[in-house]
Formats: structure tokens, C-alpha cells, sequence
């Protein structure tokens, strides 16, 4: 369901320059505030990193139930802010969400990043059934290295720290569904006119690359780059590598300015 309403956002900034819009997965906020953090530090960049309502505590308003109507809230947080020449980077949920804003405006968003995104559906590629995992199984399928996860000791997690994950699934659920995915989405794609990345963490159990290329090839003229020794948080795992990739693939870009039309 698509809404209007004003949405409660939290939004964290870092930085200055051209504005890049974060937005998480399922693991919340905090796998995305590192890379941030090295974005801002490294690049003139002004980085916004929202908490997609729900998660971490966070209210959710009802009508907020679905990843098209989360996306509409954020292009219209971009005209709130009158933020342009946006680059809009999203991980897992976060990809899908990008994708969305992709069709909804293609003059505030200037490039997207999908980092081992979600939202389609793929013939003999199905996505892991996410909410089946224990941690350290979610750990073990989408990480390279599954040791440099935070759920690599799940057993030591507290029970503040297991309500909140059990609070955030809920929230992940929510918007994505169980199958985390929108049967319409490819065949929706098409009609993409945002320059467009699909980078994929070659190591991803959860969204294995078979699951990339098909995103890719949704999206006219995207560009599909494999990051090997990363799964499918690649931005925590391996941010170097993530930066390098977004670098040289919003760089020309961001030296093409758009004006605004009346679209607000």
C-alpha cells in the first residue's frame, strides 16, 4: 500500500558533497554505519543513513507495509530535503528498495548501487528461506569468512540483544514477506532509467550470483560486477572493496548536473 502520510524518519548524516542516500537490510542500520562512515571520511560525500521505520525500535506508521510504499516515503524524503544528483546505495531489503526508487525518480536519483539485493523472483535460483535461519545459519550463508560476522557468536548474544533481532525480523517480514520477493519486480524493471550498478558478493548463500546476473539483466543497461571474497553484506565484510566499486561506477555521474522539475 502506497502512503502519503508523513513518515517518522531517523536519519543519521555524516560528510558534505553530493548526497548518498544508505539503506539497510535486515541486519539493520548498524551494517550499513561503518561503510558510511568510510564514505563520508574518504569522498566528498554528505551521507544519510536511515533507520527504515520499524527497525531498532523505531515506529512504523500501518499504512508503511510494503517495500513500494517504503520506497515512495524515501523519493519523498529526497524532495522534502530537496536533495538532487543522489546516489542511492542499498544492501539486501535495501537493494530492492533502491530498485523501487529507480522507477519512481529518475531526476533527484542520479545512480544506484544494489548491493546483493533482493525483490525479484528467479527460476532455479531461490533465495535462502531467511526467516528458517538461526543466526549463526544466517552467519554461515552470507558471509565469506562467516568468523567476521556479529552473529558468529550467537550463543554469547544477551536477551536484550535476541528481542531486538526477533523485533527486527518482524519488521523485515512486514515489508518484504516471507518470500522476500515481488513476483512483478523484474518485468517492472524495464522501465528503469537510472544508471544502475548490481554488485554482488560472490560468496552470498542467501542470494547466490546466478540471482545478480538476473537482476542485472532487468534493468537496461545495468552493470553487473562479481566481488569476490564477500557474500551478502559486502559492504561490512569487505568495505574496501565496496568503495572501490562504487567510486568508479558513480563517478561520471556525479559530474552530470540535473535540474529539477516541477515533479516535487
Amino acid at each position: 500500500m502506497n502512503t502519503t502520510a508523513p513518515v517518522p524518519f531517523t536519519v543519521e548524516e555524516t560528510g558534505s558533497g553530493r548526497p548518498v542516500l544508505l539503506l539497510h537490510g535486515g541486519a539493520g542500520p548498524a551494517s550499513m554505519r561503518p561503510f558510511a562512515a568510510l564514505l563520508a571520511e574518504r569522498h566528498s560525500a554528505r551521507v544519510l543513513l536511515p533507520t527504515h521505520p520499524g527497525f531498532d525500535g523505531t515506529p512504523r506508521p500501518t499504512a508503511l507495509d510494503d517495500i513500494r510504499a517504503l520506497a515512495a516515503a524515501y523519493t519523498a524524503l529526497l524532495a522534502e530535503r530537496g536533495l538532487t544528483g543522489v546516489t542511492v546505495v542499498g544492501n539486501s531489503i535495501g537493494g530492492w528498495i533502491a530498485a523501487e526508487m529507480g522507477l519512481l525518480d529518475e531526476v533527484r536519483i542520479t545512480a544506484s548501487v544494489i548491493l546483493n539485493g533482493v525483490g525479484i523472483t528467479v527460476p532455479g535460483h531461490p533465495l535462502a528461506d531467511f526467516f528458517a535461519l538461526r543466526p549463526d545459519e544466517v552467519a554461515a550463508l552470507s558471509f565469506h569468512d562467516p568468523a567476521r560476522s556479529p552473529l558468529a557468536a550467537a550463543d554469547r548474544l544477551t536477551d536484550v540483544q535476541r528481542a531486538a533481532m526477533a523485533a527486527n525480523r518482524e519488521t523485515l517480514s512486514a515489508y518484504a514477506g516471507r518470500e522476500m520477493a515481488d513476483t512483478t519486480l523484474a518485468g517492472r524493471l524495464a522501465a528503469t532509467r537510472v544508471p544502475t550498478l548490481v554488485a554482488w558478493g560472490t560468496a552470498d548463500r542467501i542470494a547466490p550470483p546466478a540471482y545478480g546476473e538476473a537482476y542485472a539483466a532487468a534493468i537496461p543497461g545495468a552493470v553487473f560486477r562479481p566481488l569476490a571474497g564477500t557474500g551478502h553484506l559486502p559492504q561490512l565484510e569487505t568495505p574496501e572493496t565496496v568503495l572501490a566499486a562504487v567510486a568508479e561506477f558513480t563517478t561520471p555521474w556525479s559530474r552530470m548536473p540535473r535540474a529539477v522539475s516541477g515533479r516535487q
